[in-house]
């Protein structure tokens, strides 16, 4: 039997290729949208992809799926579970369709993969079961994916806070628990192999180990060690972090179809002459560099996400559907780069780049470029005392609870655009975070939306601590 795992480290994502290596046969289980590579690596391993599913309508990442089944001319195999609310919507779209319920069967060649009914992330979530007959009668492992992580389960309360569909939190939680009863009772030395790692938002303590057994789960995981279904109710859906406004968009685009793409989008190259009309226009544009970079020297209206690890989800949370956007950043493989994870999370319209050359324009057309104010926190305090500054935390809420400094209002960094008329134009805005990363994106933020005086509190709350600054819980 063929196992291999394929993981993208910025959705903390994990997908799956199983396959009989006598036959030549194998199924993708949750795929992401770079379709190619799993088309690489079944060709490396001599393999011809039969299936390809996916154990729940995803809300963090558009699913591969769709294109990936068109693209083999394999059957795509989808969750039947759940109930008429949540059965996918395209399926007659779709020449090669098969929907699955509890206990049914995949088979290719000796590998046999059994469907059991795992809900409580979400109501049509199914987990895969695998069995290598050319080895034992007995399964071997399961696919989990957001049912049952390494340290964690699948979050119940995401249909609600990200979907908006009322009154699920409670009955997902109360149903989770009961598949949780129903797993334990399968044997210990089956291996997990969930569809997270540590890092994704999909649950609230995920861990950085790729794969547990049930056995070491029940004894270690949390949720397997609550005394009651109330005592896991509570547990469950307390301190879950705020959920990116895009889940919103993944959960319908993946219910409904998510295009088929054919290769990923790569942003065209574009003159600097281009960018002040852009702007002007309202486009948004993504200024790829770091935040010092940016501090340093940038084009007025550009906002800060820098091209790392956090990149898909602060783009995400801050970026439109609904309109194409442009990057600067030091190169057009930056761009590309940018592109595909965008495209990722369902934002395919990444139409143009910016190289170095449009500061360079910008610069010389302008005068210079416009700068941002980084302090530390002795300069912070002054400033709220003398100049009557505005001291803004952009963490989570679990993280300002933990602790915050004194007199600081609380603006998640993903809601500052939408709240910024909360914030005076007049005063100075100080933001800070744990380090300075996340405000560093509030600040430019703010600045593409016109307030005249922000700064950046480096170092963060980390800073704040070896400071001595008053942190107050609560």
């Amino acid at each position: 039997m063929l196992l291999k795992r394929f993981y993208d480290e910025k959705l903390a994502q994990a997908s799956y290729m199983v396959g009989c290596q006598a036959t030549g046969e194998a199924v993708v289980v949750d795929p992401n949208r770079d379709v190619e590579f799993y088309l690489r690596a079944a060709e490396a391993e001599k393999m011809a992809i039969r299936y390809v599913t996916e154990t729940h309508i995803h809300a963090d990442y558009l699913s591969g799926s769709r294109e990936l089944a068109r693209r083999s001319g394999a059957t795509l195999v989808l969750s039947g579970e759940g109930g008429p609310d949540w059965l996918y919507t395209f399926c007659d779209q779709e020449e090669d369709v098969r929907v699955v319920h509890d206990g049914d069967e995949l088979r290719l060649g000796n590998v046999r993969i059994r469907i059991l009914h795992t809900p409580g992330h979400t109501p049509e979530h199914i987990s895969f079961m695998v069995t290598d007959g050319a080895a034992s009668d007995e399964p071997m492992g399961v696919l989990t994916g957001d049912f049952v992580f390494v340290g964690d389960v699948g979050r119940p309360d995401l249909l609600e806070k990200a979907a908006g569909i009322r009154d699920t939190m409670e009955a997902g939680a109360r149903t989770l628990w009961q598949s949780l009863e129903r797993f334990r009772a399968l044997p210990g030395y089956l291996q997990i192999l969930p569809g997270h790692g540590a890092g994704s938002a999909c649950g609230k303590a995920l861990g950085a180990v790729p794969t547990s057994t049930l056995g070491y789960e029940v004894l270690t995981n949390w949720a397997f060690r609550c005394e009651s279904e109330d005592d896991f109710v509570e547990q469950v859906l307390s301190d879950q972090p705020e959920p990116p406004v895009y889940f919103a968009h993944m959960k319908r685009m993946n219910r409904d179809g998510p295009a088929v793409l054919g290769s990923l989008p790569h942003p065209m190259p574009m003159a600097p002459i281009h960018l002040e009309e852009l702007l002007d226009a309202g486009a948004p544009v993504v200024d790829l560099r770091s935040r010092e970079a940016f501090a340093a020297g940038h084009v007025p209206g550009t906002i800060n996400i820098p091209l790392d690890r956090d990149f898909p989800n602060w783009a995400g949370w801050l970026l439109p559907y609904d309109r194409p956007i442009y990057f600067l950043g030091p190169d057009e493989e930056a761009g590309a780069q940018a592109a595909r994870d965008l495209a990722f999370i369902g934002i395919d319209a990444s139409e143009g780049f910016f190289g170095p050359d449009a500061l360079d324009a910008w610069a010389a057309a302008h005068g210079g470029l416009e700068s941002s104010r980084v302090v530390g926190w002795t300069e912070a305090l002054r400033a709220v005392e003398e100049e009557d500054a505005v001291l803004v935390d952009v963490r989570r809420l679990t993280e300002w609870e933990e602790g915050h400094v004194d007199g600081a209002r609380h603006v998640h960094l993903g809601y500052l655009v939408d709240r910024a008329q909360e914030l005076p134009r007049d005063r100075p805005i100080l933001l800070y975070c744990r380090t300075g990363a996340r405000s560093g994106k509030g600040m430019s933020l703010l600045q593409a939306h016109g307030f005249p005086d922000v700064r950046n509190v480096e170092g963060g709350v980390v800073q704040a601590e070896t400071e001595g600054v008053v942190l107050t819980s609560g």
